[in-house]
């Protein structure tokens, strides 16, 4: 019993125990019991309404992270070797990092209006505090006795850049990307929700007003399915391409 996945295991079904017990005790009727979500997770399943509503919202999700995961690394490595871009770029990127994320999406309105470039900038907006900040910290720890080692063997800035600082700072980058994945989906479901109602967060604003609960229960749960799944598979894979030294505590 003491094997981790036995563990997670008996977790879940404890968690989906308790959600049973609480959906037939009658706390609330828009509170279903368990199966009564998966039954509706299944006939959405197989009739494409997932498919079509996590393509829908997708398409933002990944033109927003990948601009996201090239700018954000790319200022994070300027901010990390540079003093006067840190002092310029490090205190906003805290200030976005703690501002609630909910009360500045709808802002995006006024300036993008409400198509597909206004969830892409909200996608951008909480997916890159974490991913510059985690490249910042990632270069400006790079271990001094391989900058030293560096400089014994004379080797150029961008030599110092490319195959010491980079490869030093390369488990906390990708823990960056990973959790700015994460950020990221939560920033798409959010405009979906605040913004435009399209994809997934259109799913759980249908069947909520149209009292459908066991419905808007299994949208709520394929996002959670969709989000844990996916940061699994890169913490899986983080653990494959980086030695425990390098990856992010």
């Amino acid at each position: 019993m003491s094997h981790p996945w036995v563990l997670r295991a008996a977790s879940i079904l404890f968690v989906l125990a308790l959600w049973e017990w609480a959906g037939n005790a009658g706390i609330n009727i828009a509170f279903p019991s368990c199966t009564e979500t998966l039954a509706a997770f299944w006939e959405m399943l197989v009739d494409g309404t997932f498919a079509e509503a996590y393509a829908e919202t997708a398409g933002p999700l990944i033109v927003g992270v990948l601009l996201t995961a090239v700018g954000g690394v790319l200022a994070g490595l300027v901010m990390g070797l540079s003093p006067r871009a840190e002092w310029l770029g490090l205190p906003m990127f805290i200030v976005l990092q703690a501002s609630p994320s909910a009360a500045i999406v709808p802002l995006i309105t006024f300036i993008y209006g409400i198509g597909f470039t206004a969830k892409v900038f909200a996608v951008v907006l909480l997916s890159a505090p974490v991913i510059v900040l985690n490249s910042y910290r990632g270069i400006a720890n790079t271990p001094r006795s391989l900058l030293e080692m560096s400089n014994a063997f004379l080797a150029s800035r961008w030599q110092r850049i490319w195959k010491v600082v980079i490869p030093a700072g390369s488990g906390l980058i990708f823990a960056g990307l990973r959790l700015g994945l994460a950020q990221g989906f939560t920033g798409a479901v959010l405009a979906e929700l605040i913004i435009t109602p399209t994809g997934v967060g259109d799913l759980i604003t249908f069947y909520r007003s149209s009292a459908d609960y066991p419905q808007m229960f299994a949208a709520i749960l394929s996002i959670i399915l969709v989000a844990s799944i996916s940061v699994t598979l890169l913490q899986n894979l983080e653990r494959r391409l980086f030695r425990p030294e390098l990856r992010a505590v």
